[in-house]
């Protein structure tokens, strides 16, 4: 074999180098953002960004966000707000990565297994209905009826982040917990959004959307592999939901459902590339070398792929731009004392602080006591409480729904808005405290159980094990 430098490539680049700047900016900020309250914080400073934009010169703050921005194309033009550009393509890629996670999780993560999904899948169903069910009893007529499924949301990043803060003193059975809870809560609130938030529907340009979903399947069962196929067809299918009157979000969920979870080529094929004992990179041309990247790539799931490629770009910048193009609201004026003794504005608070953990509990509760789910080893029943204080922090999907439901009622929303930051806040220090009251210092992994909280990260069902994230 020929020699090859002992220092891994990592720590050739830059990054990994003793430059000052890399020392002092680079791998700091890569540290920060590999944690995973990172999300949370930049979602946070775009929140407060816009909130003082808009207080201290709102008319700027209009005039930005309404900017026309057009796309066009000899006689085509589609030209909307910058705002719009924001929530419906934008916003698009932010629910395709939540599609993907959905899919990936019913083909290969504990969606898949009834026993384990049973106990966090109908705790979501509570932690929707009786949300939704006491916004309704603050708002029972008029246009703030519509409002109805603001509470049902919970924001996965600002969840996360707060059991991140508390470390390893919770068990790991809580954090899986939380996500799988969130993943349904996510698969519920794309079906509200999708019946509930959806007008003048136009069925020419729905039948068009379907056709496009319907090409991408066929090509994926004729192996088709060429992402750039793909790539138009899914810009076709966002533009054709987009005409249709359904959010075009929907388009980059269901899109999201068709990526393939599993890996295309199987172990048997990667392994014969490697087979040779005298394969030296200098001997390995560029047709070969190009064939074995795509076969080490197509051995990992598509949704794994493009999940780790996308999240940094939806969590870092796209859902910071989308707080920061929808929480910008004069504060001034009375504005919160009307909002303080608004009905919707309570009712989402309400919903979300008081209405998310008391459904979640009660219906975690039912569903132990009937049989269909069991509790985890490692958690107790006021663990489920704590998760569902924290899964009341609604926002980034809260705020979504809130101006779909709003959207011709710039008053109403500005009062969501502010019950949605409001319950926002109180549920992270009611989810925080509950955590920190009910936490064990002790790892939360039984000794001498080295599969406690792992996964099966292997698409083939092989039990290849790594820690669950």
């Amino acid at each position: 074999m020929a020699a090859h430098n002992s220092l891994p490539i990592r720590d050739e680049a830059f990054s990994g180098s003793d430059h000052a700047l890399a020392r002092t900016v680079v791998r700091p900020v890569a540290t920060f953002l590999g944690r995973e309250t990172a999300a949370g914080v930049l979602l946070i400073i775009s929140t407060a960004v816009a909130l003082i934009w808009a207080n201290v010169d709102i008319d700027s703050y209009h005039h930005f966000w309404e900017t026309e921005i057009a796309f066009e194309v000899g006689s085509f033009r589609l030209t909307e707000p910058l705002e719009a550009w924001v929530n419906d393509a934008l916003m698009a890629l932010f629910f395709f990565v939540v599609g993907m996670e959905i899919k990936s999780e019913l083909v290969l993560g504990d969606l898949r297994n009834p026993r384990i999904a049973a106990l966090p899948a109908v705790g979501a169903l509570g932690g929707m209905i009786v949300p939704a069910g006491l916004y309704l009893a603050f708002n029972r007529s008029g246009g703030a009826v519509d409002g109805w499924g603001i509470p049902m949301a919970t924001d996965i990043a600002f969840a996360v982040g707060v059991l991140a803060l508390v470390g390893n003193k919770v068990p790991k059975q809580l954090s899986l917990f939380l996500l799988t809870l969130a993943i349904v809560d996510d698969i519920g609130a794309i079906a509200v959004i999708a019946i509930f938030y959806t007008s003048d529907l136009h069925l020419d340009w729905l039948g068009w959307a379907v056709a496009g979903l319907l090409l991408v399947f066929a090509l994926q069962k004729m192996r088709v592999w060429f992402t750039p196929v793909y790539a138009i067809l899914g810009g076709f299918v966002w533009f054709a939901t987009f005409e249709s009157g359904i959010h075009a979000t929907i388009a980059g969920v269901a899109l999201g459902l068709l990526c393939p979870a599993k890996p295309l080529i199987g172990k048997q094929a990667l392994g014969s590339i490697f087979s040779s004992d005298d394969l030296e990179v200098e001997q390995i041309g560029a047709a070969a070398a190009r064939n074995v990247q795509f076969q080490v790539r197509e051995r990992v799931g598509v949704t794994s792929r493009l999940i780790k490629l996308l999240s940094p770009f939806t969590s870092y910048l796209i859902i910071p731009i989308f707080a920061l193009a929808n929480a910008g609201i004069v504060l001034g004026g009375g504005v919160i004392g009307d909002a303080l003794t608004s009905s919707v504005t309570l009712g989402i608070v309400v919903g979300l602080v008081i209405g998310k953990p008391l459904g979640i509990y009660v219906f975690s509760m039912a569903a132990l006591a009937s049989g269909v789910a069991t509790l985890p080893a490692a958690m107790r029943k006021i663990h489920i409480l704590a998760v569902g204080a924290v899964a009341g922090i609604g926002f980034t999907v809260a705020l979504f729904i809130g101006g779909l439901a709003f959207e011709d009622q710039p008053e109403l929303q500005d009062q969501a808005t502010i019950g949605v930051l409001l319950a926002s806040l109180l549920a992270t220090i009611a989810g925080f405290a509950i955590i920190r009251a009910t936490h064990t210092d002790q790892d939360a992994t039984p000794e001498g159980d080295s599969k406690a909280g792992m996964v099966d990260s292997d698409a083939d069902g092989e039990p290849d094990l790594v820690p669950a994230n």
